[in-house]
């Protein structure tokens, strides 16, 4: 499979290895250095997939419904309107999702009380648990791993993955608007 229908997170027009197009190393690295990252990045973009598959599957959710179970309850109380532009979905597509999870008894939804004509949605406490139990390896994994890290290195890894996922919200958005 090549690499654009893999999702990769390279420039589409640089080399198969993930080099720069120019032959020019970025800058803060070297393009070896940068295509690692790029590189491991992918690996966990699609590892982290395929477990939320699973999760999904154990949940009888599919994986758009809990990729917007995550974004209510990470961002929550939340418009459907301000989820469904989150989410890069139209609003006929979130619409039959969070009936969805309402059934499943995910989610709720409730009066805005600042606008009492307006809806907010939030996830149903009692529910956590079960979707934390499913989690439990990964996190468990993580606190291992972080566990060899300083808190300055903690703090390095952090920034960068929020920098990288605030990329990927504008790349999403991006698309979306196309």
């Amino acid at each position: 499979m090549d690499s654009i229908s893999q999702g990769n997170l390279d420039n589409p027009e640089s080399g198969a290895n993930g080099s720069d197009p120019v032959g020019k190393a970025p800058p803060g690295g070297s393009r070896r250095a940068v295509a690692a990252v790029r590189q491991a990045l992918r690996a966990t973009v699609t590892q982290l997939s395929l477990l939320n598959h699973q999760v999904g599957g154990q949940l009888e959710m599919r994986p758009g419904d809990l990729y917007c179970l995550d974004l209510i309850d990470s961002h929550g109380p939340i418009s459907p309107s301000a989820l469904s532009r989150m989410a890069g979905l139209h609003p006929a597509t979130m619409t039959g999702i969070l009936d969805r999870l309402e059934r499943g008894r995910w989610v709720e939804r409730e009066r805005d009380p600042a606008d009492r004509r307006g809806i907010r949605l939030r996830v149903l406490r009692e529910r956590r648990p079960e979707i934390a139990g499913l989690y439990a390896g990964m996190n468990d994994a993580v606190d291992r791993i972080c566990a060899g890290y300083t808190p300055a290195e903690l703090d390095l890894i952090a920034g960068f993955l929020a920098q990288a996922t605030e990329a990927g919200r504008t790349a999403t958005e991006d698309l979306s608007r196309s």
